[in-house]
């Protein structure tokens, strides 16, 4: 005889906008740790080079927007050597594509998993995003050597990178969770990203300085673009380039607006996710 009584308990996404569920992602951080493990070993497995494509990626990069936007085009560079110059934006930039990308896709790369265990769906563009900083520490080494190779000294503003890193990832997830909620219904998304990604990189000042834009209107509808003030703010930070003054509070508000509106509209979209996939 069975006499004890049978308890189910019945998991229900949220039903409206105002719940978030934050603490929830909290208490998970250990499957969050986890998916970034993955992430980062995903991301290299069976290739020829490794991590070293942390270094190929952003230094092939460097030599050609150098070639061609340094010695061809003869762009200023702030005073700074242009390598320098170019490289200081590559490594927000290789962090904030590769965050956006990645945390696009994971949705859908995921499928498996979210479709067998109920867990908090947001760790997983969250891990994802999280995961390309191990890219960042590699590539950051490499700027270090870049230093001393021409005797460039960080100023003490370099203590502020944290500050503009957080905003890079803090769009990159905003755009990403928008991306990642789309792809699982329109695949489209998977397509369109490349060439997201490809305006985004030459609407931001990788390539060229931001105080090439002298209009006062022209810098501020420029600085809604929050790459605009981290990568300004990186090249202040790290060879003394001028500080990105006016640029970074619309930065600041675009990021956070991004980075809100994503989180709800992919807490509103999680429940269809495991019928769509």
């Amino acid at each position: 005889m069975i006499d004890a009584a049978l308890q189910v308990t019945r998991v229900e996404p949220p039903s409206g906008w105002a719940e978030l569920r934050l603490r929830e992602v909290a208490e998970h951080r250990e499957l969050a740790a986890f998916l970034i493990w993955r992430d980062i070993k995903v991301r290299y497995k069976q290739t020829a080079f490794g991590i070293a494509w942390a270094v190929i990626q952003p230094v092939s990069s460097m030599i050609l927007f150098t070639v061609v936007f340094g010695r061809l085009a003869q762009l200023p560079s702030e005073g700074a050597p242009y390598p320098l110059f170019t490289f200081a934006a590559l490594l927000p930039w290789q962090v904030f594509s590769a965050s956006l990308v990645g945390s696009a896709n994971s949705v859908v790369g995921s499928a498996g998993l979210l479709t067998k265990v109920y867990f908090p769906r947001l760790i997983v563009p969250l891990a994802a995003s999280l995961a390309t900083l191990a890219d960042f520490l590699v590539s950051f080494v490499v700027l270090i050597g870049l230093l001393a190779w021409y005797r460039v000294a960080p100023t003490p503003a370099i203590l502020a990178l944290p500050l503009f890193l957080a905003i890079a990832l803090a769009t990159s997830l905003g755009a990403g969770l928008w991306f990642a909620a789309l792809n699982v219904k329109y695949r489209d998304v998977q397509y369109v990203l490349p060439f997201v990604t490809q305006l985004w990189l030459f609407a931001s000042p990788v390539a060229y300085s931001a105080t090439l834009i002298h209009s006062p209107l022209g810098r501020a509808i420029y600085a809604l673009n929050p790459m605009t003030g981290v990568i300004q703010g990186f090249r202040w930070a790290l060879l003394g380039a001028p500080a990105p003054g006016l640029l970074l509070a619309p930065s600041l508000l675009v990021a956070a607006a991004l980075l809100v509106s994503g989180l709800f509209f992919f807490k509103r979209m999680e429940d269809t996710f495991a019928d769509v996939i």
